[in-house]
């Protein structure tokens, strides 16, 4: 048996249950249907076959769920931290434990190589022990003193929240939203993508089993339009953390206007990869073409604009498009592949309908440009040369494995290039200079920019956009600042004269 055959048969056995029995919602603690009976399929990306019934939730599933976790909130958050740090600690572990489970299954759910994936889960337990050691520390804040005040500050968990993932990583994007809000001391409502349900089911599971009290996270699976909306406008819910397309953040702001509803959204994102001549040019190129072309190119921080410097241009892009030539598409399990199916042939389409765009509007296409195989969601690594930034393909994010490249003359250019967008998520520099990466890095508009590296991620550091790619910071005491709320208590350290009136 083949190294894929093998895989694909162990696949199979971790998927046999959703198959069997379905994805259902998880609330208070026990496996749900969808109170109407409602179902959707989810569906594998490398054949278009069925993968298992999903629960299509609507406004009663979420108001169930919301009760839930109103229901959980004041035990929860009244939890000490250390005692909220011992229980997350037991979930990373127990993550850790299904790391293969969880892995095989987001792969068959998404198309996401396994080479990739099988770090998904490593990267889930580690979100959730960075933030569990952070729980004990949580509510601390600072004291200030005056000669007759004395000012403590400390933080709250605010209240249930909203959850609303994507479908490109699932459990690891999970994982980085719901472990701080855990640590913090919130209760979840969780509603994956619909597109990618099963591994958010796989997480409720190993919490609850590592001792996550019920009713702490919830999670009901459905549409946008109905569950999403629900959960969005919930008066019991405080606040939204989201993740996806920015058209999607901007309604979402809109539905929690209402209820003055806090909002987190990482959303999207066209980020240039700026290449000066007086870079290592190998590195910069491995660099490029690893941040478009791994994880399908679908992710949010992906270098999809290639600015090079027009002394290099040709010999750059020649490079890359060798790269992009050679790169693998595949069966996800297969451990040689890197670039698998897109998520679903919806998205399919929409990447693909880019070409003709390209093609129209002048752009060459040095690599890929077509489909691959009849069957499945699977599109060739693409390079478009000779491309400016006021084309289709320069402008709107693709999120596939598609590469705009676009030549510049100086420092100017290359930055009047790099903020023509209307996003701002992320930035990567590379230049032997300096003063030159001091000057770049000041200008640009992107909430990250890694110089000389790929986006590599430390979990104390901020993570987020400016523009339209978001709102707010993930990481570090950023996350607690979102999922808590700020009070000050001023205590008198002396007899103050009070104002008197009408005397």
């Amino acid at each position: 048996m083949s190294a894929l055959e093998d895989n694909i048969a162990r696949a199979e056995g971790f998927i046999a249950r959703f198959r069997a029995d379905g994805v259902m919602n998880h609330i208070d603690g026990e496996n749900v249907p969808a109170l109407s009976g409602a179902q959707m399929e989810t569906i594998s990306p490398v054949d278009g076959a069925a993968l298992a019934k999903v629960a299509k939730s609507g406004a009663e599933d979420i108001d169930r769920a919301a009760a839930a976790a109103k229901a959980a909130f004041p035990t929860w958050s009244k939890t000490p931290g250390a005692e909220r740090r011992r229980i997350l600690i037991k979930v990373a572990e127990a993550i850790e434990a299904s790391a293969d489970e969880i892995a095989f299954t987001e792969c068959m759910d998404t198309g996401q190589a396994l080479r990739f994936m099988s770090k998904a889960a490593i990267r889930g337990a580690a979100n959730f022990r960075y933030f569990a050691d952070q729980a004990p520390g949580a509510e601390d804040g600072e004291v200030t003193r005056t000669p007759t005040q004395m000012n403590t500050t400390s933080r709250r968990p605010i209240g249930p929240v909203g959850v609303i993932t994507p479908w490109n990583t699932p459990f690891m994007l999970s994982t980085w939203k719901i472990a701080p809000a855990l640590a913090a001391g919130c209760t979840v409502v969780h509603k994956p993508a619909e597109f990618s349900p099963m591994t958010a089911k796989l997480l409720v599971e190993i919490a609850e089993e590592a001792g996550l009290p019920k009713g702490v996270l919830n999670v009901v699976n459905g549409m946008g339009e109905d569950a999403g909306k629900r959960l969005t406008e919930h008066s019991d819910i405080k606040a939204i953390a989201f993740v996806g397309e920015s058209r999607t953040g901007s309604m979402i702001m809109a539905q929690g206007a209402a209820t003055l509803k806090r909002v987190h959204f990482e959303l999207g994102g066209k980020n240039p990869v700026i290449v000066f001549d007086d870079a290592d040019l190998e590195r910069a190129v491995d660099a490029a073409t690893f941040m478009i072309y791994s994880l399908n190119g679908e992710r949010c921080t992906s270098s999809s604009r290639l600015l090079v410097q027009d002394t290099i241009y040709d010999e750059f892009t020649a490079k890359v498009a060798e790269v992009a030539k050679r790169i693998k598409v595949g069966h996800p399990l297969d451990p040689e592949t890197v670039v698998g199916p897109l998520i679903h042939p919806e998205h399919e389409e929409k990447v693909l309908s880019y070409f003709d765009k390209a093609r129209a509007e002048g752009a060459t296409i040095a690599a890929g440009g077509e489909k691959v195989g009849d069957a499945g969601c699977f599109v060739a690594p693409t390079l478009f040369t000779h491309a400016t930034n006021d084309m289709t393909i320069a402008q709107e994010e693709i999120f596939g494995p598609v590469l705009t490249a676009i030549p510049f003359k100086d420092e100017d250019e290359a930055l009047t290039l790099a903020n023509d967008v209307q996003y701002g998520l992320s930035a990567y520099l590379w230049t032997n200079d300096l003063g030159r990466a001091m000057r770049m890095t000041d200008e640009l508009e992107a909430g990250m920019m890694w110089v000389n590296s790929e986006n590599i991620r430390h979990l104390p550091t901020p993570f987020g956009g400016v523009k339209s790619s978001g709102i707010g910071r993930d990481g570090g005491d950023w996350s607690f600042d979102f999922y808590m709320e700020t009070v000050n208590v001023s205590f008198p350290r002396a007899t103050h004269k009070i104002p008197k009136l009408g005397g």
